[in-house]
């Protein structure tokens, strides 16, 4: 399997210094980071850590979910998967991810409501983000 890459610049403190993050196995782009943008409700057009976890946890579930519906038989019409990661304080100084949230939602045909709920839990615990941030508290919220 792959390796994939990518690179940050950062040029100045953390409190007034800013940097790019590139995307430099997929040549996907290059994104603007600060950290006075990454503590702000508003993210102004940069992007920090926790928008590229959920990025990667959204994506790594949505691809997890579907091959264990499609195990079960199950026609995937579509699947809408959104990731919540928040940073919070940690008690001693610093920062942690204070948990992350799952919302599954989507169309899906031959098989019944209980065994869709039930893959996504599967999917939750198996996928291998998941698997990676097994010391954040995980949720999921399904609406099928």
């Amino acid at each position: 399997m792959p390796t994939r890459t990518s690179q940050t610049t950062w040029k100045g403190s953390l409190e007034e210094g800013s940097g790019q993050v590139e995307l430099s196995s997929s040549k996907a782009g290059t994104f603007d980071v600060s950290f006075p943008k990454r503590a702000a409700d508003e993210a102004g057009g940069t992007t920090s850590p926790e928008e590229l976890i959920a990025a990667a946890h959204s994506s790594c579930f949505a691809m997890q979910f579907s091959a264990l519906l499609g195990g079960e038989g199950a026609t995937i019409n579509a699947l809408n998967v959104s990731a919540d990661v928040s940073l919070g304080p940690e008690d001693g100084g610093g920062f942690k991810l204070t948990g992350i949230v799952l919302n599954v939602s989507g169309d899906v045909d031959g098989v019944d409501k209980d065994a869709v709920v039930q893959a996504a839990e599967e999917a939750k615990s198996t996928c291998p983000v998941s698997k990676a941030l097994s010391g954040v508290q995980i949720s999921l919220k399904t609406d099928f």
